[in-house]
């Protein structure tokens, strides 16, 4: 049967791939780079072979005539679909079997998945698959896609509902896959908005270490009102994490870095998800 091995948080910053207009010291650069590659090290020591990577539409993919509250691409995938990250648009491996049975299992156990059989994918997936998946051989990535960027956003509480029957769905598989969970996105910051360019490290370091300490139903807890005012709109992404926890199981976390990405107009944090003693 297959079975969730790992689980990560991790920034989705388009700048990370695109040139900021501003480039970070190499300092920083290099730490960003060292914190995804400690990413890619741990999938390769978990021998996991595909990964489900959570992201959140950016007003590119949907638009006001469709916004999907939980979304799956189930197959043919690429990207990425933004001409300004400056990157070549490229084919990325689908596990369809495994993401056709993620959706059939949950439009039979309360979960109305959106699907995609064709999608180009955004940097809040493209990003992620380019920097902690990319190289690794044999291994393919399942999008997933959040609405929680454009109001109404889909609730925290229903993200982590969602995580859990991802659970639920992979440990009913009948293949030997060994699944990775990645949520993206994130930390402070106003994309788009009069405070763009601003970090809240405080309000960064604070999510930390609720994700150091497990703390899931903390972070279900916090408003939308109050992510919007202390975090930004970009801070909303927290809900990809809170699905990513709700996929692993009970947990803490182990922090891999944080930096406060003034360049990149966000904060950043990497952790690996580990079981709860």
């Amino acid at each position: 049967m297959a079975q969730i091995v790992g689980g990560f948080i991790m920034p989705h910053a388009p700048h990370s791939v695109a040139t900021p207009p501003a480039p970070p010291p190499q300092d920083k650069l290099e730490a960003c780079q060292a914190a995804f590659d400690r990413v890619k090290e741990r999938i390769r020591e978990l021998e996991v072979d595909t990964v489900i990577v959570i992201g959140d539409d950016h007003y590119t993919l949907h638009g006001p005539h469709c916004i999907p509250s939980v979304l799956i691409g189930i197959g043919d995938v690429s990207g990425p679909v933004e001409p300004w990250l400056d990157v070549p648009r490229v084919p990325i491996v689908n596990n369809e079997p495994l993401a056709r049975h993620i959706m059939s299992h949950g439009h039979n156990h309360g979960v109305d998945w959106a699907y995609a059989k064709s999608m180009v994918l955004d940097h809040s997936c493209y990003v992620p698959w380019h920097h902690a998946i990319r190289g690794l051989d044999g291994i393919s990535m399942i999008p997933v896609y959040l609405n929680a960027g454009v109001d109404p956003l889909i609730p925290t509480r229903r993200c982590y509902e969602v995580g859990q029957a991802v659970a639920r769905a992979v440990a009913e598989y009948e293949g030997a896959d060994r699944v990775a969970i990645y949520g993206t996105g994130g930390m402070s910051h106003w994309p788009g908005m009069a405070r763009m360019g601003q970090v809240n490290e405080e309000w960064d370091r604070h999510l930390v270490e609720l994700i150091r300490g497990g703390d899931v139903e903390a972070l279900i807890a916090l408003s939308d009102q109050a992510i919007l005012a202390d975090g930004g709109n970009g801070g909303l992404e927290l809900k990809n994490w809170v699905c990513a926890m709700g996929a692993f199981g009970e947990c803490t976390g182990d922090i891999i870095a944080y930096q406060a990405m003034y360049e990149w107009v966000c904060g950043c944090a990497w952790a690996e998800l580990k079981e709860a003693a």
